[in-house]
């Protein structure tokens, strides 16, 4: 059986997902532990992660938020947020490592140079600390003819299900070139981790950037943060104004 993520990434893939212009507010849910942990670290870090307010993206929309995952560069923040990854990678393929047999599960992550190197490592060795011992690897952005020689370093992807980690997925198109280098080694795509999901359309169309890499590649992505638990961990603190500016947001530029 699919996990929760994965059926509801299959029906998104199918088309199946209903778009509406202009989402109604957010229904009162909790983040999940994991993404309100990083939330709070965020905002408590001594270079605050996670900046209300306003800022002109690249698309030119003006975002009541900024996450800027770059300043997750300390071993203590870095391994808050391995931690997170390795939750919700649980959460999503719960039987992740157990069977290499089991052909819904990955048995390979594989990090797209440059920032998904250090979190490929650090994630892989925090689930081996779990007991979910999986191969890791990571791409040479130019090809070696000595050595080890080739594009892969790490673990072999050949004939191998391959979970790609990733920070944030912004225009889709880093996240279909790992796609593409896996499929290259001969590997197969079962799904993609990334930090964050910003749950906001693209400049063409309906669906969100994640949405359309969904459908365009046939795999679930899974989110550590979505920005519906923003909004939910903000109501929960009572942080009002800031709670209405992304709801404001959302109602504007969001997705189902």
């Amino acid at each position: 059986m699919l996990p929760v993520h994965a059926a509801a990434a299959a029906a998104a893939s199918l088309g199946l997902r209903s778009l509406r212009p202009s989402p109604p507010a957010l229904a009162m849910s909790s983040a999940s532990p994991y993404a309100s942990s990083i939330i709070s670290l965020s905002l408590s870090s001594s270079q605050p992660i996670l900046r209300f307010g306003s800022f002109t993206l690249k698309s030119g929309r003006q975002s009541p938020y900024f996450f800027n995952f770059g300043l997750f560069n300390s071993g203590k923040l870095l391994l808050a947020l391995t931690n997170a990854y390795a939750d919700a990678i649980l959460d999503a393929f719960p039987e992740i490592g157990l069977d290499p047999a089991d052909a819904s599960q990955p048995q390979v992550l594989f990090g797209p140079a440059y920032k998904g190197i250090p979190l490929v490592a650090a994630i892989a060795a925090e689930l081996a600390r779990r007991g979910r011992d999986l191969g890791y690897s990571y791409n040479r952005k130019e090809k070696k003819d000595h050595g080890e020689g080739g594009s892969i370093v790490g673990a072999a992807l050949a004939g191998q299900r391959v979970l790609i980690v990733d920070d944030v997925i912004t225009a889709g198109t880093a996240i279909r070139e790992a796609h593409a280098i896996v499929a290259r080694e001969g590997g197969q795509t079962v799904g993609i981790v990334e930090a964050l999901d910003r749950e906001e359309r693209g400049q063409d169309g309906e669906l969100s950037t994640v949405q359309e890499v969904e459908r365009a590649l046939g795999v679930s992505v899974v989110s550590v943060v979505k920005m519906r638990d923003i909004v939910a961990w903000l109501r929960a603190q009572g942080r009002d104004d800031e709670c209405t500016a992304m709801e404001e947001y959302r109602a504007k530029w969001g997705v189902n």
